[in-house]
């Protein structure tokens, strides 16, 4: 192709990104004028098919800084992905298909929801890392089923956030050849020059972390198409360093900060498109010329997934087909589930529950942030990634939730993550992206609560609970014995649009009786019950012992009283009012109990037993008689 005709390609996006921020009033520009050009380059090297945008051996695009929404959009319309010129002219309008930001599920090619800065460069590693694992599958020494890229576009401020140091040290350590970050190096953040903040060498940084690096000049069309070319080669993960100029073609605001955030305003975005032979008085333009270059992205696409799934029928494939069939299609009919009969922390319960599932599900894929021997997550006889099942992320628990997050988008995966329940604060911005995209992904915190004991304050959760069952589509499960954590494990197995966490507690919790009415899998039930039961104590978790402990002294005192196990909340709030009505009886004093804040369970309570502080370092048993979590505390607070 000519670079006449890529000049013109790329002004075309350029101008589109300016005329939806304009028409919106708001957005950002300046990123998309920006990358315009190596876009179009970018969309030469990419085997996609926007017929069928779920295909499995697809290239993956991810754009990390999610706000330059102007240069995403315009290239799934012009790429042929279903958007029409009318949904770039409702530009972050309501109920249009073109957010502020990019969703998955709500637009069509979109990969994941990137959200906050520097997650893209970690899902674009879970892409890599699942593409890897998938194809140590299923590929063979004489033919390749999966052998695709992964592309990240990220700016100056997806590097300065954390979550991307740790991310590309991952991907360096695992040599994923197959991920081109396109880093657009045009030293603007949204204060000013990066001088202000930033001065680490890029070329250094990455080359320490096992990286192939390249630099180019972002508008030169040969010099990008180069780039590309040496990183598809590559035998480690690639850096391209662009170097671009922000709104780049926008005259006056060309270069400026200024054209980050805000609309370039008429006049600019008028004299722009002159100056680059554009009818300044057409908005929303593309040439017929410009279109059918685009275009020819369905039908190449198209042809290629044919041949594609062609390929998958011959004889010497038969065995990889089986295996890819497997991994796509799990059957959880041939989980032999674990029977527990004595005392046991569930942390070793749910370690038990998830080899039995991947046993029989080939899919079933995760690790620990270098916690597996105290998470119990250690896969037994599964070998380690990219041929086993066992991955060993480090001490990189935001990374690690949002390339797993990657991993449950991918197709035919079911990835799992784990930490100790409190460094949950460190991937709260993943765990939020889950819930909002519907991601399957199954988090394992263990280390529950004060129970940790001698550790302390700083790794005794305490508002944690709250805050992930304040998160919408969120499913935290606390189980009491082991019966209780399997059925949880049904539960989320079979809910493909939401994920869940399991909150394990590291002590030893008594089996409990069955249960008298209701379903752990409803997310509560009752568990034992008094005619005529004037109480009903609620707990989940370590406490439901505590509160069976308490039903028996109540009985002796001559008050009968019911107890409620609360496996999880946030199913049991779904549940309809006649069914919560018949567990927790609607005529009786309701009181739960929970060794953390527990704000949450006045929802359902007239009363709440909780944590009113931090916890304290000391053995367990002493911390729960402390703050107040004893038969006698107990008994003393009801009466």
């Amino acid at each position: 192709m000519s670079n006449q005709m890529r000049q013109k390609m790329a002004d075309t996006i350029r101008f589109l990104a300016a005329d939806m921020v304009q028409a919106a009033n708001s957005g950002h520009p300046g990123a998309p004028m920006g990358l315009a050009d190596i876009a179009v380059v970018l969309s030469e090297h990419m085997n996609h098919n926007p017929k069928n945008p779920s295909w499995l051996n697809r290239d993956r695009v991810v754009f990390s800084g999610g706000h330059g929404t102007g240069l995403i959009y315009s290239l799934y319309y012009l790429w042929g992905y279903g958007l029409e010129l009318e949904d770039l002219k409702n530009f972050r309008q309501l109920n249009s298909k073109t957010p502020g930001h990019p969703e998955y599920g709500h637009t069509e090619g979109v990969e994941i929801t990137t959200g906050p800065l520097g997650q893209g460069i970690a899902n674009a590693v879970g892409f890599a890392m699942a593409s890897k694992f998938m194809g140590a599958q299923v590929n063979s020494e004489t033919a390749s089923m999966i052998d695709h890229n992964v592309y990240c576009l990220c700016g100056d401020g997806d590097l300065e956030e954390g979550i991307s140091y740790e991310a590309c040290s991952i991907a360096g350590h695992n040599k994923l050849d197959n991920l081109v970050v396109i880093y657009d190096s045009n030293r603007i953040t949204i204060e000013g020059s990066t001088d202000l903040s930033i001065s680490e060498d890029m070329r250094k940084r990455f080359e320490s972390q096992g990286w192939d690096v390249l630099e180019c000049d972002g508008h030169n069309f040969d010099e990008i198409d180069s780039s590309l070319t040496t990183a598809k080669a590559n035998t480690k993960p690639t850096l391209i360093i662009a170097n671009t100029v922000i709104a780049k073609g926008a005259g006056e605001l060309e270069g400026s900060h200024h054209s980050h955030g805000a609309p370039l305003g008429e006049d600019v975005i008028k004299k722009a498109k002159a100056d680059a032979g554009f009818d300044p008085e057409k908005s929303f333009y593309v040439d017929e010329d410009v279109m059918a270059r685009f275009r020819c992205a369905i039908e190449d696409g198209d042809l290629k997934e044919r041949e594609w799934v062609h390929s998958q029928k011959t004889m010497p494939l038969m065995e990889q087909n089986e295996a890819l069939e497997a991994l796509q299609n799990p059957d959880f009919s041939r989980i032999q589930w674990p029977e527990f009969d004595k005392a046991d922390a569930t942390r070793s319960t749910n370690g038990k529950i998830i080899n039995a599932i991947a046993r029989a599900i080939p899919s079933f894929i995760g690790g620990s942030a270098d916690l597996s021997p105290s998470n119990k997550t250690d896969l037994k006889d599964m070998g380690v990634f990219p041929k086993g099942r066992n991955i060993y992320f480090g001490i990189r628990e935001h990374a690690m939730a949002s390339i797993v997050n990657a991993m449950g988008l991918y197709g035919g995966l079911l990835p799992f993550s784990s930490t100790f329940f409190v460094f949950s604060d460190y991937l709260k911005p993943s765990a939020r992206i889950a819930a909002l995209s519907g991601i399957q992904h199954f988090f394992i915190w263990t280390h529950d609560s004060i129970g940790v004991g001698e550790d302390g304050p700083t790794h005794q959760p305490i508002e944690h609970l709250s805050q992930f069952r304040a998160l919408p589509n969120f499913y935290v499960w606390r189980p009491a014995d082991g019966a209780e954590n399997v059925e949880a494990w049904k539960v989320a197995l079979e809910m493909k649009n939401s994920p869940s966490a399991f909150v394990c507690s590291r002590q030893n919790l008594s089996v409990l009786p069955k249960a008298v009415n209701g379903e752990a899998s409803k997310g509560g039930y009752l568990l034992a019950s008094d005619d005529n039961a004037s109480i009903t104590l609620m707990a989940s978790g370590s406490e439901v012992e505590l509160a069976l402990n308490v039903k028996t002294a109540l009985n002796e005192k001559g008050v009968n009283a019911n107890v409620v196990s609360v496996p999880c909340f946030d199913l049991l709030i779904e549940q309809d009012k006649a069914y919560i009505d018949s567990i927790i009886k609607p005529d009786t004093k309701k009181v739960a109990i929970e060794a953390a804040r527990g704000m949450e369970w006045y929802r359902l309570a007239d009363e709440v037993i909780a944590m009113d502080s931090f916890g304290a370092s000391a053995p367990a048993g002493e911390l729960f008689e402390k703050f107040g979590f004893s038969v006698d505390s107990i008994l003393e607070k009801i009466q």
